[in-house]
């Protein structure tokens, strides 16, 4: 730590760990668009196919308009989760495996005692 001009020590300044959301965005503005992978030459089979692309344009537009926006902002955030590796995966489930056992086993102890309770005491 360092020390001030009378010879304390100065106070310690923490730094504030910046939020999952923060670095999300971060990340997002330091990561270049990622561009689209586009034909230079069009081969037969898209010249062939370019009027009907005209053609299904609108309908394109009307089945967007006809799709509930819940779905596509779901499919959106969907498309933004970090979805955890195999290891972890199997980390996580054997801790709910622990946890449900745990507390199964506390409410059985519960249920016991208080039969055990009722049984010597209302039914005596």
């Amino acid at each position: 730590m360092a020390e001030d001009k009378r010879g304390k020590k100065a106070p310690r300044i923490r730094k504030v760990a910046p939020t999952v959301r923060e670095l999300t965005e971060a990340a997002a503005v330091k990561a270049p668009a990622k561009k689209t992978r586009r034909l230079k030459v069009p081969t037969p089979v898209h010249k062939a196919l370019a009027p009907l692309g005209k053609v299904l344009a609108p309908v394109g537009k009307v089945l967007k308009w006809l799709t509930p926006r819940y779905f596509i902002n779901s499919w959106r955030e969907l498309r933004q989760v970090t979805w955890p590796n195999r290891r972890e995966t199997w980390r996580l489930t054997l801790a709910v495996f622990i946890f449900a056992i745990v507390f199964g086993a506390l409410v059985a102890g519960v249920d016991k005692g208080l039969d055990v309770i009722f049984k010597h005491v209302v039914l005596k």
